[in-house]
């Protein structure tokens, strides 16, 4: 790593001026063979080319352990030309993206407890805070790429959703600058995001460009508040949205805006800190503006980093064209590249490294946190706790769980206690995803790997369904919908759990008899599965089914 203690601004080249302003994705494994998403997570030759020798000035990280991570992070700094911002989308705690540490239940669950108790949830949200910054730092990351500020007053959000801390702008707001306090006694940097608002939208904006047709008075009232609140609060970037918002641009998205980042961010609400872009991977950009000219378009707005574009290395080329052609000026990279800079030695990356705690030290009370906030915000009805009968006439009892990606579902495996714990109750397993719902429509009777002659007594429902990037919808599937009446209809319907959103919940409801026991939760995690089955059936089951199950 070149010693970028004494080296000035000035002195950089052109090409590493805009490399500085590139931050890519890599896989957070240690090998090439686990890389899971090729297309956007390069194979380490190349990654150690665009971090030696081109320069770029960060890399955002997917997947891996905990573990791996702390030492996947050291590997990249030892190549990096500069010193790397490293950063991670862990909205709900590091555990979210790297496996063994904190994953807590998304923001929404502590905006559901503020109902109840507002000071306890700023203090959920504040320790979540510095939970997240602290373990961060264990793992080599300096940069989080939260909190979610947005507004979720939309119930049809497929993209933010239980993201967001909730509907109003107020809970939002105090949460979120919550959330940042928390981290601030931590080198690390926390993010603001998507600006000016994406809480009140209905389309994925990683497949197409959304529209916000509202009033200047209205984004006034709900969607900025929370990023002026986060900016008197001391946030350290904010990240824009692909989104078109007619009102103040009626050409380019917000991403691309040189009157939204640059006039309504800059010069209206006064942020001088780091603006970065949402990826730039995503359909709303890419497919609509193309995946080099858009980083232009994107510097000449207001942008200081460009997060995972297309093609790192051809982004940086054009950026460079657009200067010597007279488009930008130097002086536009240089501008920006002193924020970067300047974030950079926030958190120590121009000065003598420093020992990190180490994430075993941290987990357990980190842990108690996470389970406090899955607990307080349980949503329980019905006749609890569910009696579990015993089947007659070769009759069983069956588990029926609905997702929509088996093959993504990390929180789900023989050993999570949504499988584990009714198998030890005696319950047999059924599992439908988008990829198995249309053939199996006819076969719903019997669950998996069972002679179908055999007959259903009863069925725990349990679904699992939130807002997810790429899936279009947060709604319920058809499968989700036409199972749940047939088994209120034939009288099979012993319990349900839902996990995820709250706003799946409001849509069973009506037609939920009171004699039905439901639980919800709005984590998936397996934590969050335990306490809700030990709920249900008012039993301590996990240990015992974790014994079973080894």
């Amino acid at each position: 790593m070149r010693n970028s203690i004494n080296l000035t601004i000035e002195n950089l080249s052109l090409p590493e001026l805009a490399a500085q302003m590139v931050v890519v994705r890599a896989s957070g494994y240690l090998f090439d063979h686990q890389i899971r998403y090729p297309e956007w997570e390069p194979p380490t030759n190349k990654l150690r080319y665009w971090l030696e020798n081109l320069g770029v000035g960060g890399v955002i990280l997917v997947g891996g352990s905990a573990a791996e991570l702390a030492v996947r992070s050291q590997l990249l700094q030892s190549w990096a030309k500069f010193p790397l911002l490293l950063a991670a989308d862990i909205e709900e705690g590091v555990g979210q993206r790297f496996a063994g540490a904190t994953w807590f239940p998304p923001p929404m669950a502590i905006g559901a407890i503020a109902g109840k108790s507002f000071s306890q949830a700023e203090a959920l949200a504040t320790a979540m805070g510095e939970i997240t910054a602290t373990e961060a730092i264990a793992i080599g990351l300096n940069w989080i790429l939260a909190p979610v500020v947005d507004v979720n007053n939309n119930p049809d959000n497929p993209v933010i959703n239980v993201r967001a801390f909730g509907e109003t702008p107020d809970l939002v707001s105090a949460l979120a600058t919550a959330f940042i306090r928390g981290t601030q006694q931590y080198p690390v940097l926390t993010t603001a995001k998507h600006f000016p608002g994406h809480g009140d939208t209905a389309v994925d904006s990683h497949l197409q460009l959304p529209s916000l047709p509202h009033s200047a008075e209205r984004l006034a009232e709900i969607e900025l508040p929370p990023f002026q609140a986060a900016i008197s609060a001391g946030v350290d970037a904010v990240m824009s949205a692909h989104l078109l918002i007619p009102e103040w641009d009626d050409k380019w998205p917000a991403t691309l805006s040189h009157q939204i980042l640059t006039g309504k961010l800059r010069q209206e609400l006064g942020f001088e800190g780091l603006i970065v872009t949402d990826a730039l991977v995503m359909g709303a950009i890419a497919g609509e503006y193309g995946a080099t000219e858009a980083a232009v378009l994107a510097v000449e707005a207001g942008a200081d980093i460009l997060l995972m574009p297309q093609d790192p290395e051809a982004t940086i080329k054009v950026v460079c064209d657009a200067v010597t052609q007279g488009r930008i000026s130097r002086s536009r990279l240089e501008i920006s590249v002193k924020r970067i800079w300047q974030a950079k030695t926030q958190v120590g990356l121009f000065s003598p490294p420093s020992s990190s705690p180490s994430v075993l030290s941290i987990l357990p009370s980190s842990l108690d946190v996470s389970a406090t906030i899955l607990r307080n915000s349980l949503l329980v009805g019905g006749a609890l706790p569910l009696q579990v009968e015993n089947p007659q006439n070769g009759e069983f009892l069956r588990n029926l769980i609905i997702v929509d990606d088996i093959l993504g579902c990390e929180f789900l495996g023989n050993h999570t206690p949504a499988i584990a714990i009714p198998k030890q109750l005696g319950y047999k397993l059924q599992i439908i995803d988008d990829r198995t719902e249309t053939h199996n429509q006819q076969s719903l009777s019997a669950p998996s790997n069972h002679p179908s002659q055999d007959r259903f007594s009863s069925t725990l429902l349990q679904i699992f369904i939130r807002g997810n990037c790429f899936r279009g919808s947060a709604g319920l599937t058809e499968a989700a919908t036409d199972l749940f009446n047939k088994l209120l209809t034939t009288g099979k319907l012993s319990a349900i759990i839902i996990y995820g959103s709250p706003y799946i919940l409001e849509k069973f409801l009506p037609t939920l008899p009171p004699s039905i026991p439901y639980i919800f939760s709005y984590g998936q995690m397996p934590t969050a599965q335990a306490i809700a089955l030990e709920t249900l059936f008012n039993q301590d089951l996990r240990k015992a089914s974790i014994r079973k199950v080894c």
